[in-house]
């Protein structure tokens, strides 16, 4: 699996905890360097906003991205998941501005902007666009949605 823009990797920790394999990338090499221990993790230095796509070649099972949007990447992410695979996304939405960073519109979500993402391309289990209280007030959206080989697709 994929967790894209991981920063000092809760999520990577967590699955790998669980025995699955992650790869890890960010483009801070000091969070980086702390996942290189880190059994069942490959952790990957790279700057996915102004360099090339870190790795054109690979499919994962699963792509997690929280807290992170940078809208050139989101055909990149959507590509980067195999046709039985499962995307996790959570990232701050348009309304955050109230509650402070981030408030810049580029780094907000707009209304049903993750459905646009990937309609026509991935089956959408669950989606969600409101205010969550915990860990702090935020507007967030997020969605959980496979690819059309995933064995939930109805076919």
């Amino acid at each position: 699996m994929l967790d894209l823009a991981c920063g000092f990797g809760r999520h990577s920790r967590h699955l790998a905890g669980l025995g699955l394999r992650v790869t890890a990338v960010d483009r801070d090499a000091e969070a980086i360097a702390s996942l290189q221990s880190i059994p069942n993790v490959t952790a990957m230095v790279a700057d996915i906003e102004h360099g090339p796509w870190p790795l054109p070649a690979c499919r994962f099972d699963a792509v997690v991205v929280t807290n992170y949007l940078w809208r050139p990447l989101l055909p990149s992410i959507v590509d980067a998941l195999d046709p039985a695979g499962v995307l996790l996304y959570e990232t701050f939405a348009v309304g955050n501005e109230i509650f402070g960073r981030p408030s810049n519109p580029d780094f907000l979500l707009r209304p049903g902007e993750l459905l646009e993402v990937v309609r026509d391309r991935l089956a959408v289990i669950a989606f969600e666009d409101l205010r969550v209280e915990s860990p702090k007030p935020a507007m967030v959206q997020r969605i959980c949605a496979v690819g059309p080989l995933h064995p939930h697709v109805a076919r």
